[in-house]
């Protein structure tokens, strides 16, 4: 049965983050919703997926300047043809984000009802979501006259949690007003509440006209909306992406779209949600979507890469490089990168905020990047460092280019191990093939292209007395940078 809304809805998937909650598999450049968390695709792959059983128009996607190459590749890979990716000068939270993405959406004059969904959330069970944004979307639009609906998606809960906020519904079945938003409770708060029912996760998904929801910014943020507005009318496109006025999208508070509008608006329902979901906001919120999952072993452990246990039950051990063996462990993470281990108890795995803190005050990279780095061209990855040397294995997918450029500080041998490199150096231009090297001298003007149709792949071994990123002037870049 297709369960499609009939009017064709404006997905709006918001994509920023800090990366801090799930470290050290999830960096401020590498956010969880980039991550495959639960199975092989990543979140914002999953979230992507989730609409093709709706009839919606080309999605719109709100990132950070950061993200932006991330977010084209997903897209790229996904089955949707198109969509607008919106970039945020800045992090204001969520209630200037999905401002900046209404305001887009009614560029045209045309008032579109928008499906605004975080593009880091796990719901396995696309069917109940696909009935959810049925009814919501019938809300929305059967309230137009009336000024329209603004509704939320409450979930059913399932335990007393107490790292969600709340919302109380009124009394009665299926969509109904929203009687309060209330922050996250104590445990005797929570298990109190759901005895007594009419309480719901807050889902922070969403569903209205454009115009209804700037009506209600206007009503109970204005400067908020006063500033976006300002920014918007300041956008420029820049290749496939579109950017606002910076100094002007700074003026707004940074609010969420609850404290701005759904706390105050009166126009606020709810739709309960009952499938399974997740917002994968913590390792003990992982370890639970993935038992709910059913990818618990006898032990109930959930197990990722090359792991192997001992009398150890209910852990989550996920390993991205090297073996894990756990004897004798109940109750924890570990969590294994390239170059970081994170071992915690599992009740107590949300305090990893704390350790990115102190990375950050040390001065510390491991909390921003992984070891392996991800440009709009490819990606690169440190092998090994030391004093005047570094050697990286390179990747460039097909069609790819590095900037222009050259260095003051180092010089560069490139070994090419599959594929097929197309090389400038200085005023010359040739092909480098597979086990073929070359080198580029200090302060040549060079660049490396894939102008194959498979990944190239290199190793570098750069030498030199600086060998810091920085170390690049740029002449020429397709990407923008």
């Amino acid at each position: 049965m297709n369960t499609a809304p009939r009017t064709p809805l404006q997905p709006v998937l918001l994509a920023g983050g800090s990366g801090t909650r799930l470290w050290p598999l999830s960096r401020r450049a590498y956010p969880k919703q980039f991550v495959p968390l639960l199975g092989e695709e990543s979140l914002f792959a999953a979230t992507l997926g989730r609409l093709n059983g709706l009839e919606h128009a080309a999605p719109m996607v709100v990132c950070n300047e950061e993200q932006r190459f991330l977010v084209a590749e997903e897209v790229r890979n996904s089955a949707i043809e198109r969509a607008s990716i919106l970039l945020e000068p800045a992090g204001r939270n969520t209630a200037p984000a999905i401002a900046l993405a209404a305001l887009e959406a009614r560029a045209d004059d045309s008032d579109p009802i928008l499906l605004v969904l975080p593009a880091d959330h796990a719901i396995p069970d696309s069917a109940a979501f696909a009935r959810a944004v049925e009814a919501a979307a019938a809300a929305a639009a059967a309230a137009a006259a009336e000024d329209g609906a603004l509704v939320t998606f409450g979930i059913e809960p399932r335990s007393p949690a107490t790292g969600y906020g709340y919302i109380k519904a009124a009394a009665g079945e299926g969509v109904r007003p929203v009687e309060a938003f209330v922050e996250k409770p104590d445990r005797a708060t929570a298990e109190a509440w759901l005895a007594a029912g009419g309480y719901y996760w807050n889902s922070g998904m969403f569903v209205f006209r454009a115009s209804a929801f700037l009506e209600e910014l206007e009503r109970h943020a204005p400067a908020m909306l006063k500033a976006v507005e300002k920014a918007h009318a300041g956008h420029t496109a820049d290749l496939d992406f579109l950017r606002f006025d910076a100094a002007a999208f700074m003026e707004s508070p940074a609010e969420s779209v609850d404290y701005a509008v759904m706390e105050h608006t009166k126009r606020a329902v709810v739709v309960p949600f009952d499938g399974d979901w997740s917002d994968v906001g913590s390792w003990q919120a992982l370890w639970e979507a993935g038992i709910a999952a059913g990818e618990g072993d006898a032990g109930d452990n959930v197990l990722h890469g090359d792991v192997i246990t001992s009398s150890t039950e209910r852990c989550f051990l996920h390993a991205s490089h090297r073996l894990i063996a756990a004897v004798g462990l109940q109750d924890c993470v570990v969590v294994e990168t390239a170059d970081a281990v994170l071992v915690a108890p599992r009740e107590r795995a949300q305090e990893v905020k704390k350790l990115v803190e102190r990375l950050e005050a040390d001065g510390r990279t491991e909390q921003d990047e992984h070891r392996r780095v991800f440009r709009p061209w490819g990606n690169y990855e440190g092998i090994d460092h030391g004093e005047r040397f570094q050697v990286k294995r390179i990747v460039v997918d097909p069609g790819g280019c590095l900037s222009l450029q050259k260095h003051h500080h180092r010089a560069e041998h490139w070994v090419v191990v599959r594929g097929t490199a197309k090389v400038t150096s200085g005023e010359e231009q040739f092909l480098v093939t597979e086990n073929q090297s070359t080198y580029i001298p200090l302060g040549t003007v060079h660049r490396l292209e894939n102008p194959g149709h498979i990944p190239l792949e290199l190793i570098e071994v750069q030498s030199g007395s600086y060998l810091g990123e920085d170390d690049i002037v740029r002449y020429e870049d397709q990407y923008g940078r």
